[in-house]
């Protein structure tokens, strides 16, 4: 465990306490607004911590696997947790149909990494997928803030809709995750695609066996050659003397 992690593995644990934070049972308008601010700045630092490890273990060379399988499973936490518990605590804001785009969306890339890591290469962030996390952080905590305020006035004159920007940006978020998913698969697709490719092109060559010369057997009854003329004909054997 270095310092990288143990930022992860705080970030993890703030879940539970701020889930706790916003669903606890009925409460004055003041504890309302100390409870909603206390969520909303909670959230706010885990998700800066959620920039900060993958920072400090770049910086410090710190990079394991722990923190490599942590950051990611600690980010879908996170979200799905509070989108889950806003969809009870003010549905009219996040819908069931939100909670579901998100989640399943989560599972998708999550089943795109780890088929790309059986297979040997790496999908890494997109910009709209980066685009999609900032997104979620503030609709996130635009919901938080319309538990207790549907508007905010400042000097009598400007207007600020809370209510109206949670509206827009949990739409807006719901656009581009659904947008990040089809660019993630399809960069996805392709990559698979060119493998299979080439493993079609290779081709395939079956391991042939030298065959061993065999000896040639001699004729049992070889006669020696017998010196040749000059015509190239056989000289008959001369017979030996007689005495």
């Amino acid at each position: 465990m270095n310092l990288p992690n143990y930022i992860t593995v705080s970030r993890i644990a703030a879940i539970p306490l701020i889930v706790w934070i916003l669903t606890t049972s009925r409460f004055s308008a003041r504890q309302l607004t100390l409870r909603v601010l206390l969520a909303a700045g909670l959230f706010i630092l885990a998700a800066i911590t959620d920039g900060l490890d993958g920072y400090l273990a770049r910086r410090r060379g710190q990079i394991t696997t722990m923190g490599m399988l942590l950051d990611p499973l600690a980010d879908k936490l996170m979200i799905a947790a509070m989108y889950i518990a806003l969809v009870s605590l003010i549905p009219s804001i996040v819908s069931v149909w939100v909670v579901i785009v998100i989640v399943g969306r989560e599972f998708l890339i999550s089943g795109l990494r780890s088929i790309a890591a059986s297979e040997g290469f790496t999908i890494e962030a997109s910009e709209l997928g980066k685009l999609k996390m900032v997104v979620q952080i503030v609709s996130v905590v635009a919901a938080i803030l319309a538990l207790r305020w549907d508007e905010w006035v400042f000097f009598g004159r400007f207007v600020i809709g809370v209510r109206l920007i949670a509206v827009m940006a949990i739409w807006f978020m719901v656009a581009v995750s659904v947008i990040s998913a089809v660019d993630y698969f399809w960069g996805f697709w392709k990559k698979i695609d060119k493998r299979v490719e080439r493993r079609r092109r290779r081709p395939f060559i079956l391991s042939r066996r030298k065959k061993r010369p065999q000896a040639v057997p001699a004729a049992p009854d070889a006669t020696p050659a017998t010196p040749t003329s000059a015509e190239g004909g056989l000289t008959p054997a001369t017979p030996a003397p007689r005495h």
